[in-house]
C-alpha cells in the first residue's frame, strides 16, 4: 500500500514537472527561417537585431514580422540616414553641428504635425461642404416651390 502511494505521488511529481517545464519555457515561434546570416547582413547598412527589436516594442506581441518587412526597414533607414547627411553637407562650416543635423532631421519630425494640419483642413472642408448643401436645400425650397 504505500509503495502504491509512492508510485502515485511519484507520477504526480512527474506530472507537475512537465506542466511547469510547458508553462516556464514557451516554445519560441518558427523563426528559423527569419534568421540573418553574418553574409546577408553585411548587405544591410544597420544589424537586423535592434531594428527588428524596436518593431516589435511598437507591435502586438501576437504579430510576426516577414523577413521583406525588416530588410525593407533597413534600407528605409538607410536611405533616409543618407538623405539626412547630404542635407547636413550643404553647412557652410567644417563641422557639423546639432544645429545642422536638426535642420536636416526637421521635415521628417514636422510629419505629425503635417499630418494634423491635413486633419483640420479636411474637418473645415467638411463642415463647409455641409453649409453648402444647407444653402442649396434653402435656395431650393424658396425658389423652386410652386
Amino acid at each position: 500500500m504505500a509503495r502504491k502511494k509512492k508510485e502515485e505521488k511519484a507520477e504526480v511529481e512527474d506530472t507537475e514537472e512537465e506542466v511547469q517545464e510547458a508553462v516556464e519555457a514557451p516554445k519560441p515561434a518558427a523563426e528559423s527561417e527569419e534568421e540573418f546570416t553574418a553574409e546577408e547582413e553585411a548587405r544591410f547598412a544597420f544589424p537586423m537585431a535592434p531594428i527588428v527589436r524596436l518593431i516589435k516594442q511598437e507591435m502586438d506581441q501576437d504579430k510576426m514580422i516577414r523577413r521583406r518587412v525588416k530588410e525593407g526597414m533597413n534600407q528605409w533607414l538607410e536611405s533616409l540616414c543618407r538623405k539626412v547627411s547630404r542635407r547636413m553637407n550643404e553647412s557652410e562650416y567644417t563641422m557639423v553641428e546639432m544645429d545642422d543635423f536638426k535642420t536636416a532631421v526637421e521635415p521628417y519630425e514636422m510629419i505629425d504635425d503635417v499630418e494634423k494640419e491635413r486633419e483640420r483642413i479636411v474637418a473645415t472642408l467638411e463642415k463647409i461642404k455641409q453649409d453648402c448643401d444647407s444653402l442649396i436645400m434653402d435656395v431650393n425650397r424658396k425658389f423652386l416651390s410652386p
